[in-house]
């Protein structure tokens, strides 16, 4: 048994298709159930963001888990099986941690660094074991990676390399606008959660005044009270009014996760305007861009100008060293315990084997004495320990060193008389590559 990853990200699918297979928390825990449901595949937890839609199994087989967790994919989002294998990777067994880790620790992010994700997987742990889908091996992955996380952005300087993915897409406008700050600007902010704060809070210390419109009105002006507070000017308009106030901003941001578009190109003012859509699906219709003045900073336009794979000296080198640190103990901590249940059916075995050979010997010499039978039993046992100690203790080096023993070298490894280096490789592939039909 070990902990399968099928996933995608901006990085390996167009946004267009992450958009699509992006879940709701109704449908995330309707997958996660689904997916327990499959003969391969124990436990289950779903990674599903604005850059990632990644599904963490546990599964008995490794092609017959890939195929099962891309049939739910497939009844879930209505995206074709062939189509989804052209952009799904798949991490198995250490390969599938060594991801996990990466992914808290904001390595594989869009920005490198960023913190939101961390938050993310934890609130995709949480959902997963409410919903009575998280056993003990994703349990102790998540852990590890939170854990790792935590001591990326703790121990390193990650958080100062790697700007938030609102505070780039501001850097990423004010380039486009030709300034260094928005002193003497307006922005309209539509939405009033964690991301439309952020880009709130942000673009007052750029030097903005604000417009905020959500929905629910009383959290917009909650969002203008804390703006207030920082010494921000901020208004609040009905969401139905936010088109109206379009002619009189220099920057409109989205971050509502609508299931429709919150600005349309229907929407635009005769005049130069700063677009940017912070939400997927896209809350702003692209053809918004088309018109002249117009531009558009969104996740697509983020994700070409990133290179976020890139590995750089400083911070990026010391979080990946502490995710190679925990990698490392989460690999031996459960090799341990998977050799464990071995060891102990080997003792168990061979403490019946000295109980049956110690009641013949007692059976066919009825003429030996109580002592006699006691001192043949202790020496039945003392042989066993001994000829045994070696292989427990070597297992469990072995299971926490390399996880994996060949048929060639078991005995001379087990019983110490010939001990040779090996290895445990995770699997990291691309779905396409692996067979269709198991």
């Amino acid at each position: 048994m070990s902990v399968l990853v099928v996933g995608m990200s901006y990085q390996s699918a167009p946004v267009a298709l992450l958009e699509r297979l992006s879940m709701a928390d109704e449908i995330q825990n309707d997958a996660c159930g689904k997916l327990v449901g499959q003969g391969s595949l124990s436990e289950a937890m779903i990674i599903s963001t604005c850059n990632r839609m990644e599904v963490y199994t546990v599964t008995n087989s490794f092609h017959t888990g890939v195929k099962d967790v891309v049939d739910v994919l497939e009844k879930q989002s209505g995206v074709t099986a062939d189509e989804l294998r052209n952009y799904l990777y798949v991490r198995y067994a250490d390969a599938a941690a060594e991801h996990l880790m990466n992914v808290t620790s904001g390595l594989d992010s869009m920005v490198v660094g960023e913190q939101q994700i961390i938050g993310q997987v934890r609130t995709a742990y949480q959902k997963a074991a409410d919903q009575g889908t998280v056993g003990p091996r994703i349990h102790a992955l998540a852990q590890s990676a939170l854990h790792a996380g935590k001591r990326v952005h703790s121990e390193t300087a990650i958080d100062d390399a790697g700007a938030s993915m609102v505070s780039f897409s501001f850097d990423r406008a004010l380039q486009v606008m030709g300034t260094s700050d928005l002193a003497g600007k307006t922005v309209l902010i539509l939405g009033a959660g964690a991301m439309a704060s952020l880009a709130a809070t942000h673009a007052g210390r750029l030097g903005a005044s604000l417009i905020i419109a959500n929905r629910t009105r009383e959290r917009a002006e909650r969002v203008a009270d804390h703006a207030a507070q920082a010494g921000v000017k901020a208004e609040v308009v009905d969401f139905a009014d936010r088109a109206t106030v379009l002619d009189r901003v220099d920057v409109a941001v989205s971050a509502t996760g609508a299931q429709g578009f919150t600005i349309a190109a229907s929407d635009m003012p005769d005049r130069e305007l700063m677009l940017i859509d912070l939400s997927l699906p896209r809350d702003i219709d692209e053809a918004c861009a088309k018109k002249d003045g117009i531009e558009l900073v969104n996740i697509d336009r983020l994700s070409n100008d990133l290179t976020s794979g890139e590995v750089h000296e400083g911070p990026h080198s010391q979080a990946r060293d502490i995710v190679r640190e925990e990698l490392d103990s989460y690999s031996s901590a459960q090799r341990v315990r998977d050799v464990a249940p071995a060891v102990s059916a080997l003792r168990k075995h061979a403490a019946d084997l000295v109980h049956c050979e110690a009641a013949r010997l007692e059976q066919k010499h009825p003429e030996l004495t109580e002592a006699q039978l006691k001192d043949v039993n202790r020496a039945l046992k003392r042989v066993v320990d001994k000829l045994l100690h070696e292989p427990t203790v070597r297992a469990k080096q072995l299971a926490a060193t390399s996880g994996t023993v060949s048929h060639e070298t078991a005995l001379q490894q087990l019983f110490g008389l010939n001990l040779e280096d090996t290895g445990s490789e995770g699997v990291a592939v691309n779905a396409a590559e692996l067979p269709t039909e198991i």
